[in-house]
């Protein structure tokens, strides 16, 4: 009796947990229409163009949380604050063409007089319960107080370590333009963003931002959700043309044939920014091992590449440094030009001669 007492507590506590506002809201309506009409939307739920399981052969959930309680790299968090550097995004020349990286997947560019934000996270964790995924010291430097106004916010898809509810509800004031993937924007207008702002394109759809400004959902391999209920809106990354700049906004992605097919379609790139980090063999699917980044990149047609998902939360087991340390690697062996800068560095994209330091060395 006593147990079943405590697990109606646990269940009954977690209920109420959960309908807190930051887990979002499931798709209704007109949007619900669209997106049961899709054609990537089969048995209830989006789908990759591969089948995608969510672990790969001879991984078990068993295997993987014990992997992950008691086989973690030692070096999983960095035990001193990560160099970082505070650029002074409010005060940019408007003629400038820069990205800054703020760690993981957030990253900021500035290009032919836009201002563009991507997957912002500055809570300073990656999860509804913060203890469980806190920033790295020294990663977690930018608050939403330090930009401009926004003219198009990106987000790709809706985990919480791509889609954080107290920063995008705190940047509100700040954006004018949301691009968001197919039933994303559920949670955006539930968190009081005005539709009127919002696009929400599904795979393969055109969306013109503003004159000489157009960008392209693509699909990815992936999977999206912020409760148990998977898949209910889609995953994607975004191909944006600027009128000076093609650049590749990678959202999480296994590595597969769509990254050839986009570099076919829409390539060649000045710019991929795809994501490196929070792998493992045991999810290899659904996240491109570094060695695969560099390849993808190649599929795109990308003249440099600028790996991120990496150094701000330690999400698998890997050691912090060892996506960054792989994929420099294997972009010196597969010639690929790398854009490795530390947190907070002012990235020029006109000049694609810059020589990056390798800040994480050293590092313990």
């Amino acid at each position: 009796m006593i147990f079943i007492i405590i697990v109606a507590l646990i269940t009954a506590a977690t209920v109420i947990f959960m309908q807190s506002p930051r887990f979002g809201r499931k798709p209704s309506g007109s949007r619900l229409i669209k997106i049961q009409q899709a054609a990537n939307y089969k048995d209830g739920q989006f789908q990759n163009q591969s089948f995608t399981p969510d672990l790969a052969e001879g991984a078990t959930y068993t295997k993987v949380l014990t992997k992950f309680f008691f086989g973690k790299d030692r070096r999983n968090k960095p035990s001193q604050p990560l160099p970082s550097q505070k650029t002074d995004l409010k005060n940019l020349d408007p003629s400038e063409n820069v990205i800054v990286w703020f760690g993981h997947s957030s990253y900021f560019i500035q290009a032919d007089g836009k201002t563009i934000l991507v997957d912002p996270v500055f809570s300073g964790s990656a999860s509804p319960i913060p203890a469980t995924t806190r920033a790295f010291a020294g990663s977690d430097v930018y608050a939403v107080e330090d930009f401009p106004q926004i003219d198009f916010l990106f987000i790709s898809h809706d985990h919480w370590d791509h889609l954080d509810y107290q920063t995008v509800l705190k940047l509100k004031p700040k954006v004018r333009k949301v691009v968001t993937s197919l039933g994303t924007a559920e949670h955006l207008e539930y968190w009081g963003y005005n539709p009127a702002i919002i696009s929400e394109p599904n795979w393969n759809e055109a969306v013109v931002l503003n004159e000489g400004f157009t960008v392209h959902a693509v699909p990815g391999r992936h999977f999206s959700g912020r409760s148990f209920k998977r898949n209910q809106a889609v995953w994607a990354a975004f191909v944006l043309q600027t009128p000076s700049f093609k650049l590749f906004l990678g959202g999480d992605s296994g590595y597969d044939h769509h990254f050839k097919t986009i570099g076919q379609e829409h390539g060649p790139f000045d710019l991929a920014i795809l994501e490196c980090g929070q792998y493992n063999e045991y999810w290899k699917y659904i996240h491109m091992m570094p060695e695969e980044v560099v390849t993808a990149a190649h599929d795109l047609g990308a003249q440099r590449l600028m790996p991120v998902h990496h150094s701000k939360f330690a999400l698998s087991v890997h050691a912090w440094d060892e996506p960054l340390i792989r994929v420099t690697t294997e972009a010196a062996r597969q010639n690929m030009p790398v854009v490795t800068p530390m947190i907070g560095e002012k990235v020029s994209l006109n000049d694609t001669n810059t020589v990056f330091t390798k800040w994480w060395e050293g590092l313990a």
